[in-house]
């Protein structure tokens, strides 16, 4: 599969794609769950609440995985594997790295927008809220536009073009 070179995975990451969060169930099953998520510095940050499932799974077992996958701008994802660091309002000023998840899903970058973040993150503010960070332990980051098939499907592809042609000119 093709990589994505590092300018299209920082431009892939600063878009409001849903990502699809994988934790850990008790029983070891995963759970899997569709989030907002932001990326800043290497890090993943996620924002919950304490009455979530996914919440709780990950405080008691911190290992996860996230899959952000799109058609646009870029066809692609990026999916990594990571421990997650619980960081509680109680202890941490939790709300800055919030109110800027609010910014990139509500306001999508667009100031006529201003208005419904304040009132979404002043919801936020109301709620039992958690914030996670995400340590990437392992990357993978597929850019779908230059894919062009494995060796072997394309030797496949080449060989059932050349048997239909056969077939076409024995017609």
């Amino acid at each position: 599969m093709p990589r994505m070179d590092e300018a299209t995975k920082r431009d892939f990451l600063e878009q409001p794609h849903i990502g699809v969060l994988a934790s850990v169930r008790a029983n070891g099953l995963p759970y899997t769950v569709p989030v907002w998520w932001l990326y800043d510095e290497g890090t993943f940050w996620l924002t919950g609440t304490d009455h979530r499932v996914w919440c709780k799974q990950l405080q008691r077992d911190p290992r996860c995985s996230l899959c952000i996958e799109a058609l646009t701008p870029v066809a692609g994802f990026v999916a990594i594997e990571g421990l997650a660091t619980l960081h509680h309002r109680l202890e941490e000023d939790i709300w800055p790295m919030s109110r800027r998840l609010a910014e990139k899903y509500v306001g999508q970058g667009v100031a006529a927008n201003a208005a419904a973040v304040d009132r979404f993150f002043e919801n936020m503010r109301t709620e039992p809220r958690l914030l996670f960070s995400l340590q990437v332990t392992h990357w993978r980051a597929i850019d779908m536009r230059v894919y062009r098939g494995k060796k072997a499907d394309r030797e496949f592809q080449s060989r059932s073009a050349s048997h239909d042609q056969g077939r076409a000119d024995d017609a």
